[in-house]
């Protein structure tokens, strides 16, 4: 949410100063970090070698010890083959030192037994050869390195330019160089007890000419090269912080974390994830016949996971296994959510909820921030501006409506606090390095930070939110976790000293980027206990939004890209940044539609929310000392395009829930990179002015004021039709005008897209609606598309009660059939709900036109009709009215020419 302040803060006064801009020279570079500038581009990889007879090969285990000659120092090097489509490589020290490594909660399990036997192809006294499946390693011994290829072709090579380096324990000593065992920035000095242990890694992907990945920061799709002018001659930086009004083109890390890289190239896709939770920098150097990157990161272990599956799709799939899948969200929280820094009090909240309502615009989620609270006390109310905060909550619930309160990780300082007084009777807090509480500034001033790294004190927090302990909480409540970095005013980077200790006397340094997943754990698990309490048999899944993130954190809920700004460029930046997300494994996610600071106007206010519609996360939000910015205070033309934008949102909420589905299942993203769909498609591979939402819908955002017309890639190989007018469009480039009512959005033939048109003030108005199905016919006229449908709220998918069910159109004949998914238990829910109109796109043309066969005696004439009710002027399509066709139930019905 807002970024801090840091040496603007008046933290003598308890004053917090605003800053103006993003304030680069506050924040560290590789040049200033005493662990990256001695490894950057370090050729050391030379001395690693492997011990001549170290080698062992257990059925799909190989270990060894690698010496580092310049210090006679040992490793222990183990690669180990998973039948779920991985290697997997770690280096640690010999004898073990209890370097530090990252749990193992952060991951799923059951993927660690599931291995593939290793075959030994050959060995000579320079290398081993190994196949497993369709991979192929080549082990290297002087010096040491790994070549991987998948298929026969070059996929990953580590060491191969010597510049791996692994820094070993050891006592202080006179001579040490400076950085060693302190370090001072900006009047902060860390200690550094442990000395040196900083690693760098040497990855190459031969072949390739585009690399993406490693989020989060504002930069584009395709990685560009940090070898070239400022600011990309600076490394990618892996470090969650506090970052106030970042810049819309840059390298510089923001509040996440996901150390997930893929490559690409035609016929193949090669993915890499360290493990490894510490300050890391990432180098990226494109060749002419490569990409090579250099990854180094302060301390820990080299964990290491190569995915070779060999697509985009399999590499994502074999990544969920051991980060997992995307949590299925409730269906309110796909619907639109509005969120202003802050909604003052119950009136401001009863008039901004009613304003939705006079002008028939849909919402499901009404947010509160800081201000809400008691003295920026979380989970408490100022009782003057919320007095009754219980039925304000079920106001809202009468017309389907949650509402979502900030609860951020400081813990205000104050022994009339109880989440202050129990945590700190209970020794709960982040200790300093002299072992009391740190105490660092936050919003309430001098604040106590959980240690949310201790399972004890998570389970402590979960409890915290049930209703008895949250006063003026109901079931309709959610929570959004902000500044969860975690973000200290008053400290270094805006965030706490690397030297402070968690539990288990770890070091912050070591586990910096899992504070904000644990924060977000914990918070989840409350709303999953106060759920187990109001629906003991079906609970109630949580909805919480963190800004702070790592691999993982698509367990739990959603994030977004925090603090954006009413500028063009962020809106054009938001796609890019969310496409890398999804790519990545955390598809949840959105930028904040209008932008976090500043003014829009009422054209850049448009295109967001005819952008934003396709967000997987879908909110509103502004800064405080913004204007308000409604969606109805821009003027009637403008409140009109943001209303049509915002129901189609609620037109498309059944294609998006079951892509959640998918994703729950299976690991896909929900926006996708033109590459992705189109992986042969060499000219497809550093596009990312427009993206593919699931297999079905490309859009082209106007990224750009004053537009009227745009340049569209529509890919060859596919048959396209305009998602307003239904007209078929050809495969290729080409300039598409445009007005301020709408931007270019297409559907993919060969797609069956399930929508629920009736416009309605929320998603629990459209629960009892019927649904239309888009067949948009591909050029062998076949069509495929599946509708996934539960309670939408409780777990009690997971025990089967679910419909999911599969569409298919070939030889004229639509069908519906049970969705079957290997290793997912079949569902067994049925709804009364049917399909009300079916809408043909790409029959081919018949002059007397079509009829089509419900069953063996009812006929219904096809008419020409709107592909969509929002746009009725429009007849390019071939609608079958009321059928009749029910959701839950097998059925064919055959189209017939007259």
């Amino acid at each position: 949410m807002r970024a801090a302040i840091s040496c603007l803060l008046l933290v003598t006064l308890g004053i917090s100063q605003l800053a103006t801009a993003f304030k680069e020279n506050e924040f560290k570079k590789c040049a200033q970090t005493s662990f990256c500038s001695r490894n950057r581009n370090m050729q050391q990889g030379a001395n690693f070698d492997i011990v001549p007879g170290s080698i062992v090969l257990n059925t799909a285990t190989l270990t060894a010890t690698l010496l580092n000659k310049g210090f006679d120092k040992h490793l222990q090097l183990t690669v180990t083959s998973h039948s779920d489509g991985f290697i997997r490589v770690l280096v640690d020290e010999l004898p073990d030192v209890g370097r530090y490594q990252v749990p193992s909660d952060v991951l799923v399990s059951g993927w660690e037994t599931k291995k593939l036997a290793f075959k030994e192809e050959s060995r000579t006294s320079s290398a081993i050869t190994l196949s497993g499946g369709e991979t192929k390693l080549v082990l290297n011994f002087q010096p040491f390195s790994l070549a991987i290829s998948v298929k026969g072709v070059p996929a990953l090579q580590i060491n191969s330019r010597n510049l791996f380096n692994f820094e070993h324990r050891r006592p202080k000593q006179e001579n040490d160089p400076a950085g060693f065992w302190e370090e001072t920035w900006m009047g902060h000095t860390d200690s550094k007890p442990k000395g040196p242990e900083a690693i760098s890694l040497d990855l190459v992907f031969p072949g390739f000419q585009h690399v993406y990945g490693i989020p989060e920061r504002a930069t584009s799709l395709s990685l560009r090269s940090t070898n070239g002018a400022a600011p990309y001659g600076e490394p990618y930086r892996l470090y969650n912080l506090d970052v106030f009004e970042y810049l819309d083109d840059h390298p510089f890390g923001l509040y996440g974390s996901i150390p997930v890289m893929l490559a690409h190239k035609k016929g193949l896709t090669v993915g890499v994830f360290w493990l490894n939770a510490a300050e890391m920098f990432v180098d990226v150097v494109k060749g002419r016949s490569e990409v090579g990157t250099q990854w180094i990161a302060e301390s820990g272990i080299l964990d290491l996971f190569v995915f070779t599956g060999g697509s985009a799709p399999a590499v994502l799939s074999s990544y969920a296994r051991v980060a997992g899948t995307t949590a299925l969200p409730q269906l309110f929280s796909l619907g639109y959510h509005q969120c202003r820094w802050n909604y003052k009090d119950e009136e401001d909240v009863k008039e901004v909820d009613g304003g939705f309502d006079s002008h028939e615009i849909p919402y499901d989620v009404l947010w509160l921030d800081i201000e809400h609270t008691n003295g920026k006390r979380y989970l408490t109310w100022d009782s003057s501006l919320f007095p009754s905060p219980v039925a304000m909550q079920e106001d809202l619930a009468s017309r389907g409506r949650q509402m979502v309160t900030i609860v951020d990780p400081h813990v205000k300082r104050d022994s009339g606090y109880y989440i202050f007084s129990e945590a700190e009777k209970a020794g709960h807090f982040v200790k300093n390095k002299h072992g009391s509480d740190f105490d660092g500034w936050c919003w309430p001033g001098s604040s106590s930070y959980l240690d949310v790294t201790s399972p004890a004190v998570r389970e402590w927090w979960a409890q915290q939110f049930t209703l008895d302990k949250y006063q003026g909480s109901t079931k309709h409540l959610y929570i959004w976790n902000d500044m969860n970095e975690p973000s200290v005013f008053n400290g270094p980077e805006i965030t706490m000293q690397k030297d402070n200790l968690h539990y288990g006397n770890v070091e912050h340094r070591d586990n910096h980027n899992l504070y904000g997943i644990y924060y977000h754990m914990g918070t989840a698990e409350g709303l999953k206990l106060r759920g187990s309490q109001v629906d003991p048999e079906n609970g109630d899944r949580p909805f919480v939004l963190s800004r702070a993130f790592f691999s993982g954190t698509q367990r739990v809920g959603p994030i977004w890209t925090g603090d954006n700004a009413a500028q063009w460029s962020h809106l054009k930046v938001s796609v890019p940044m969310l496409l890398t997300l999804g790519l990545t494994g955390l598809p949840y996610s959105g930028a904040d539609v209008g932008g976090f600071f500043g003014n829009p106007d009422a054209e850049l206010m448009t295109r967001w929310y005819q952008l934003g519609i396709y967000y997987p996360f879908f909110r509103g939000h502004a800064h405080l000392e913004t204007q308000r910015r409604e969606p109805w205070l821009f003027g009637p033309e403008t409140t009109a395009r943001i209303r049509t934008a915002i129901r189609g949102r609620y037109t498309l909420l059944p294609y998006i829930y079951t892509l959640f589905r998918f994703a729950n299942t299976s690991g896909l993203p929900i926006l996708r990179p033109l590459w992705y769909e189109f992986p042969e498609n060499e000219d497809l591979f550093a596009v990312e002015e427009e993206f593919m939402a699931g297999p079905a819908i490309l859009v082209k955002p106007i990224v750009a004021p004053g537009v009227s017309s745009v340049d569209v890639t529509l890919p060859v190989g596919a048959r396209w039709y305009d998602a307003l007018s239904g007209a078929a469009v050809p495969a290729r480039s080409r300039s598409q005008r445009v007005t301020l009512d709408s931007i270019p959005v297409y559907y993919r033939g060969g797609n069956i897209l399930p929508l629920r048109e009736r416009p309605r003030r929320s998603t629990a108005a459209q629960l009892a609606d019927p649904y239309t199905l888009v067949v948009a016919l591909d050029d062998k006229g076949e069509a495929t598309g599946s509708l996934y449908v539960d309670d939408g709220r409780s777990f009690a998918f997971q025990r089967g009660q679910y419909l999911h069910r599969d569409f298919t159109m070939k030889s004229l004949k639509l069908s519906s059939s049970k969705h079957v998914e290997p290793g997912v238990p079949s569902g067994a829910l049925t709804v009364p709900t049917t399909i009300e109109r079916v809408v043909f796109l790409g029959l081919p043309a018949s002059k007397r036109g079509y009829k089509a066969l419900i069953g063996a005696k009812h006929a219904v004439p096809l008419e020409p009709g709107p592909l969509t009710m929002l746009a009725p002027q429009y007849e390019n399509a071939l609608v079958l009215r009321k059928p009749g066709l029910p959701v839950s139930h097998d059925w064919e019905v055959e189209i017939v020419a007259l």
